[in-house]
């Protein structure tokens, strides 16, 4: 992610035009998470508002899971498998099991967790034209979609996650 460009939606070499702007949303929104979460430790990563609540760590996770779930849906034509399921299940469904399995990692974890899940998305966009945004199929309501749309969710759903984690964060910092 070229921080100088950052604030440009534009072609970006080794991707297609509207691929290049897709990518520079998604990069937008990332650099935003990730400043949302600099300078935390573990304590701060693993605090929860209230016995009910995600950890900004489970969070992180849970923002990886999902864009790891939209690969498997748009560049493979397949639900997760088995063994993704099980990697990824406690991101995906947050809840109690999040709250049990999720806890006790560094910053560093979930920052290299979140640029490997990224990496395989932007080497798969690469592989891919405009064309194959355009491609329908339906969610599970029987609502049309097309790629661009399930892509524009994922950048979407990461939005949301990181407004909470500010929120987090702002509650966890006072309180430590």
């Amino acid at each position: 992610m070229n921080e100088r460009d950052l604030f440009l939606i534009a072609d970006i070499s080794g991707f297609t035009p509207q691929i290049s702007r897709l990518v520079s949303m998604m990069n937008y929104v990332r650099y935003t998470t990730l400043s949302a979460v600099e300078g935390l430790g573990v304590d701060e990563l693993d605090f929860r508002y209230d016995p009910q609540s995600n950890s900004i760590g489970a969070l992180l996770l849970h923002i990886a899971a999902a864009e790891v779930g939209y690969q498997a849906a748009t560049f493979y034509a397949r639900d997760l498998n088995m063994d993704e399921r099980h990697e990824w299940g406690a991101a995906l469904e947050l809840g109690e099991r999040a709250r049990q399995e999720i806890i006790g990692h560094e910053l560093g974890y979930y920052l290299s967790t979140l640029e490997q899940v990224r990496a395989t998305t932007l080497a798969e966009l690469g592989r891919r034209d405009d064309q194959w945004l355009e491609e329908q199929t339906s969610f599970g309501s029987g609502q049309r979609v097309n790629n661009y749309f399930k892509w524009f969710h994922v950048f979407g759903h990461e939005l949301n996650h990181r407004g909470q984690i500010r929120w987090l964060r702002s509650r966890a910092t006072k309180r430590l």
